[in-house]
Protein backbone atom coordinates (compact mmCIF):
# COMPACT_ATOMS: atom_id res chain seq x y z
CA UNK A 1 0.00 0.00 0.00
CA UNK A 2 1.10 3.58 -0.43
CA UNK A 3 -0.25 6.83 1.05
CA UNK A 4 2.56 9.69 -0.53
CA UNK A 5 1.30 13.10 -1.00
CA UNK A 6 3.75 15.44 -2.82
CA UNK A 7 2.73 19.11 -2.84
CA UNK A 8 4.43 22.59 -3.92
CA UNK A 9 2.53 25.79 -2.99
CA UNK A 10 2.42 29.04 -1.42
CA UNK A 11 1.87 29.52 2.32
CA UNK A 12 -1.49 31.51 3.20
CA UNK A 13 -0.78 32.22 6.97
CA UNK A 14 2.44 32.52 9.02
CA UNK A 15 3.20 28.98 10.18
CA UNK A 16 1.45 27.56 14.14
CA UNK A 17 4.12 26.29 15.72
CA UNK A 18 3.93 24.69 19.17
CA UNK A 19 5.46 23.28 21.80
CA UNK A 20 4.28 19.85 23.22
CA UNK A 21 4.17 19.11 27.03
CA UNK A 22 6.79 16.54 26.62
CA UNK A 23 8.85 19.42 24.31
CA UNK A 24 8.50 18.27 21.13
CA UNK A 25 7.95 21.37 18.69
CA UNK A 26 5.36 20.74 16.04
CA UNK A 27 4.30 23.36 13.33
CA UNK A 28 0.90 23.55 11.26
CA UNK A 29 1.05 25.08 8.08
CA UNK A 30 -1.77 26.12 5.77
CA UNK A 31 -0.67 25.44 1.89
CA UNK A 32 -2.30 26.65 -0.90
CA UNK A 33 -1.62 24.75 -4.65
CA UNK A 34 -3.16 26.19 -7.92
CA UNK A 35 -3.95 24.13 -10.79
CA UNK A 36 -4.45 26.33 -14.13
CA UNK A 37 -7.12 24.68 -16.53
CA UNK A 38 -7.78 26.51 -20.08
CA UNK A 39 -11.09 26.26 -20.93
CA UNK A 40 -11.90 25.38 -24.39
CA UNK A 41 -15.71 26.21 -24.79
CA UNK A 42 -14.77 29.67 -22.95
CA UNK A 43 -11.34 29.79 -24.37
CA UNK A 44 -10.05 31.08 -21.32
CA UNK A 45 -7.83 29.82 -18.17
CA UNK A 46 -9.31 28.79 -15.06
CA UNK A 47 -7.82 28.32 -11.58
CA UNK A 48 -8.86 26.14 -9.26
CA UNK A 49 -6.76 26.96 -5.50
CA UNK A 50 -6.95 23.77 -2.96
CA UNK A 51 -6.12 24.58 0.53
CA UNK A 52 -4.42 21.89 2.80
CA UNK A 53 -3.26 21.80 5.70
CA UNK A 54 0.12 20.47 6.76
CA UNK A 55 1.55 19.36 9.97
CA UNK A 56 5.02 18.97 10.88
CA UNK A 57 7.28 17.74 13.82
CA UNK A 58 10.55 18.00 15.03
CA UNK A 59 13.46 18.93 13.04
CA UNK A 60 11.04 20.03 10.32
CA UNK A 61 8.92 21.64 12.37
CA UNK A 62 12.23 23.88 13.77
CA UNK A 63 13.19 24.71 10.21
CA UNK A 64 9.39 26.11 9.31
CA UNK A 65 9.27 28.21 12.56
CA UNK A 66 12.78 29.90 11.49
CA UNK A 67 12.18 30.23 7.93
CA UNK A 68 8.69 29.82 6.50
CA UNK A 69 6.12 32.73 7.05
CA UNK A 70 2.93 33.85 4.87
CA UNK A 71 3.53 33.62 1.40
CA UNK A 72 6.90 31.49 1.13
CA UNK A 73 6.70 28.52 -1.16
CA UNK A 74 7.81 25.23 0.06
CA UNK A 75 7.49 21.46 -1.17
CA UNK A 76 6.30 18.71 0.87
CA UNK A 77 6.46 14.59 0.65
CA UNK A 78 4.57 13.45 3.35
CA UNK A 79 1.35 11.21 4.41
CA UNK A 80 -2.75 11.69 4.03
CA UNK A 81 -3.92 11.26 7.81
CA UNK A 82 -7.53 11.27 8.37
CA UNK A 83 -8.97 12.19 12.25
CA UNK A 84 -12.06 12.60 13.98
CA UNK A 85 -12.96 14.81 16.55
CA UNK A 86 -15.78 16.14 18.16
CA UNK A 87 -17.58 20.07 17.42
CA UNK A 88 -18.93 21.78 20.44
CA UNK A 89 -22.27 20.79 19.84
CA UNK A 90 -20.98 17.08 20.04
CA UNK A 91 -21.42 16.28 16.26
CA UNK A 92 -18.50 14.02 15.20
CA UNK A 93 -16.13 16.09 12.59
CA UNK A 94 -13.26 15.05 10.24
CA UNK A 95 -10.07 16.72 9.11
CA UNK A 96 -8.11 15.52 6.62
CA UNK A 97 -4.01 16.61 6.84
CA UNK A 98 -0.81 15.90 5.54
CA UNK A 99 1.71 14.87 7.89
CA UNK A 100 5.33 16.01 6.48
CA UNK A 101 8.28 13.74 6.10
CA UNK A 102 9.65 16.31 3.94
CA UNK A 103 9.90 19.94 3.30
CA UNK A 104 12.03 22.13 1.39
CA UNK A 105 12.01 25.83 0.46
CA UNK A 106 11.60 27.07 -2.54
CA UNK A 107 11.58 30.51 -4.50
CA UNK A 108 14.65 33.33 -4.36
CA UNK A 109 16.37 34.33 -1.25
CA UNK A 110 14.74 37.67 -1.63
CA UNK A 111 11.13 35.82 -1.00
CA UNK A 112 11.77 34.46 2.33
CA UNK A 113 11.26 37.20 5.08
CA UNK A 114 13.77 34.95 7.94
CA UNK A 115 16.75 34.95 5.48
CA UNK A 116 16.63 38.85 5.26
CA UNK A 117 17.22 38.40 9.20
CA UNK A 118 20.62 36.24 8.06
CA UNK A 119 19.47 32.85 8.63
CA UNK A 120 18.72 30.58 4.93
CA UNK A 121 21.52 31.23 2.97
CA UNK A 122 20.10 28.88 -0.84
CA UNK A 123 23.31 27.56 -2.70
CA UNK A 124 23.42 29.08 -6.28
CA UNK A 125 20.93 27.51 -8.32
CA UNK A 126 22.76 25.01 -11.02
CA UNK A 127 20.71 23.15 -13.17
CA UNK A 128 17.88 21.66 -10.80
CA UNK A 129 14.47 21.08 -11.62
CA UNK A 130 12.30 23.62 -10.03
CA UNK A 131 10.72 20.88 -7.68
CA UNK A 132 14.55 20.28 -6.11
CA UNK A 133 15.45 23.52 -4.05
CA UNK A 134 19.31 24.51 -2.40
CA UNK A 135 19.65 21.65 0.49
CA UNK A 136 18.30 22.76 3.93
CA UNK A 137 19.48 21.92 7.42
CA UNK A 138 19.04 17.94 7.85
CA UNK A 139 15.70 16.72 9.23
CA UNK A 140 15.17 13.16 8.92
CA UNK A 141 11.92 11.49 8.53
CA UNK A 142 10.62 10.84 11.82
CA UNK A 143 6.87 9.35 13.25
CA UNK A 144 5.79 11.35 15.72
CA UNK A 145 6.02 10.18 19.20
CA UNK A 146 2.65 11.80 20.14
CA UNK A 147 -1.17 11.07 18.83
CA UNK A 148 -1.80 13.30 16.45
CA UNK A 149 -5.53 13.74 17.51
CA UNK A 150 -4.12 15.12 21.08
CA UNK A 151 -2.15 18.00 19.16
CA UNK A 152 -2.44 21.54 20.86
CA UNK A 153 -4.25 23.38 17.33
Amino acid sequence: MVNKVILVGNVGLDPEVRTTESGVKVARVRLATTERMFDRQANETREHTEWHTVTLWRGLADVVDRFVRKGSQIYIEGRLRTREWMDKDNNKRYTTEILADDMKLLGRRGDNNAAQQGGYTPAPAQQQPAYQPSQQPAASPTVPAEDPDDLPF
